[in-house]
């Protein structure tokens, strides 16, 4: 189980908007688990966002009215025999805050609540969503997750991610009738892992290197590609304003078991080798053809599971540096700075 406080180091350099001035007293507060965590960057952020005005949005109403607006639904009036009351069915534009955004921040904040969050968090998270009093929730099964942000809604992003991680991104189950949390989704938590790390070389090396998850391109005999899976890299990293091209590509895995267990042999991932070792050879040959210098070479970093054997290994490959390595993220946060440090040195 990874340490609350390295959850939100990891948050915050997934979501550069945590480490902002107005998130500068979570980071100073010690949480006892992740749903305490979350609640209080929720009810931050919507104290945040309030601040900066709550999305504004026209939303298409029906409603029975008295003083008829908009579009007058005659079909659905006579059905119901609205107008013998003396009222019509109306569907018209709203501009209003219930609108979809937030009405998930309103979803996660009621669904922390029922959670096992502190007295003060519970309070502060019950003040915060006061003012989305008008704004409805949306059923949890249903939530539409891909959205598009404009400059009017950019700085929900931090936010819906956090609603993200409370709705669909922890383990959840109905204990004497109250909701209790019990530990990160895998898939969610490879996802934060990868973008941490990503963000983390962007942040704290952007100096040096470049930070990036660029697609590699296969190195074809000719133009034909019909059928062939693009090939994104998680990370890769370059060296700046270097006469070579020197390149490491980092594929980043989060899984319960780092090894795969084959006739009693503990073994890394093949799935796992074959795909970086795809990853730099098609690099190589794409830059061999283009008569640039350089220096490829590939990494799996495992996050660190509690198994006996960690992996901590480094081969060459036709050529190419290939390390498998085990990132320790239950540790202290500088420990786990210092790996990353390490890792960013050695290109």
């Amino acid at each position: 189980m990874i340490p609350v406080k390295n959850i939100y180091y990891m948050l915050s350099y997934a979501f550069s908007a945590l480490r902002s001035k107005g998130y500068a007293s979570i980071a100073a507060e010690d949480f006892d688990n992740a749903e305490d965590l979350l609640a209080a960057i929720l009810a931050k952020g919507i104290d945040q966002q309030v601040k900066r005005g709550l999305k504004k949005d026209y939303v298409s109403t029906r409603e029975e009215t008295r003083s008829p607006r908009g579009k007058i639904d005659i079909s659905s009036s006579i059905k119901t025999n609205s107008q013998i009351k003396g009222r019509l069915h109306c569907e018209f534009d709203e501009f209003t805050t219930n609108n979809y955004l937030n009405r998930i921040l309103k979803t996660a904040g009621i669904k922390l609540l029922k959670s096992k969050i502190s007295k003060d968090r519970s309070k502060a998270l019950k003040r915060s969503l006061t003012h989305l009093a008008n704004v409805d929730t949306l059923d949890e099964q249903k939530i539409v997750w891909s959205r598009k942000y404009d400059r009017n809604s950019r700085t929900y992003q931090m936010l819906v991610s956090v609603c993200y991680l409370v709705i669909c991104g922890l383990i959840h189950s109905e204990i004497a009738g109250s909701l209790k949390i019990e530990t990160f989704d895998e898939e969610i938590m490879s996802r934060l892992y990868e973008k941490f790390v990503l963000e983390y070389f962007k942040a704290e090396h952007g100096d040096r290197l470049t930070a990036s998850a660029p697609f590699v391109p296969w190195a074809l005999d000719d133009d034909y590609d019909n059928l062939l899976p693009a090939m994104r890299t998680d990370i890769m990293l370059e060296r700046r304003n270097h006469t070579s091209k020197d390149l490491l590509i980092i594929d980043t895995k989060y899984y319960a078991h780092a090894l795969q267990t084959r006739f009693d042999r503990q073994t890394i991932h093949s799935g796992n080798l074959y795909q970086i070792f795809a990853y730099v050879k098609n690099m190589e040959a794409s830059l061999s053809a283009a008569q640039k210098p350089h220096k490829i070479s590939g990494m799996l970093l495992y996050a660190k599971t509690d198994e006996l054997i960690s992996p901590d290994e480094s081969y060459m490959m036709s050529g190419n540096r290939i390390a498998v390595r085990t990132l320790d993220l239950n540790q202290p946060f500088e420990s786990i700075r210092f790996q990353l440090d390490s890792i960013a040195q050695s290109v």
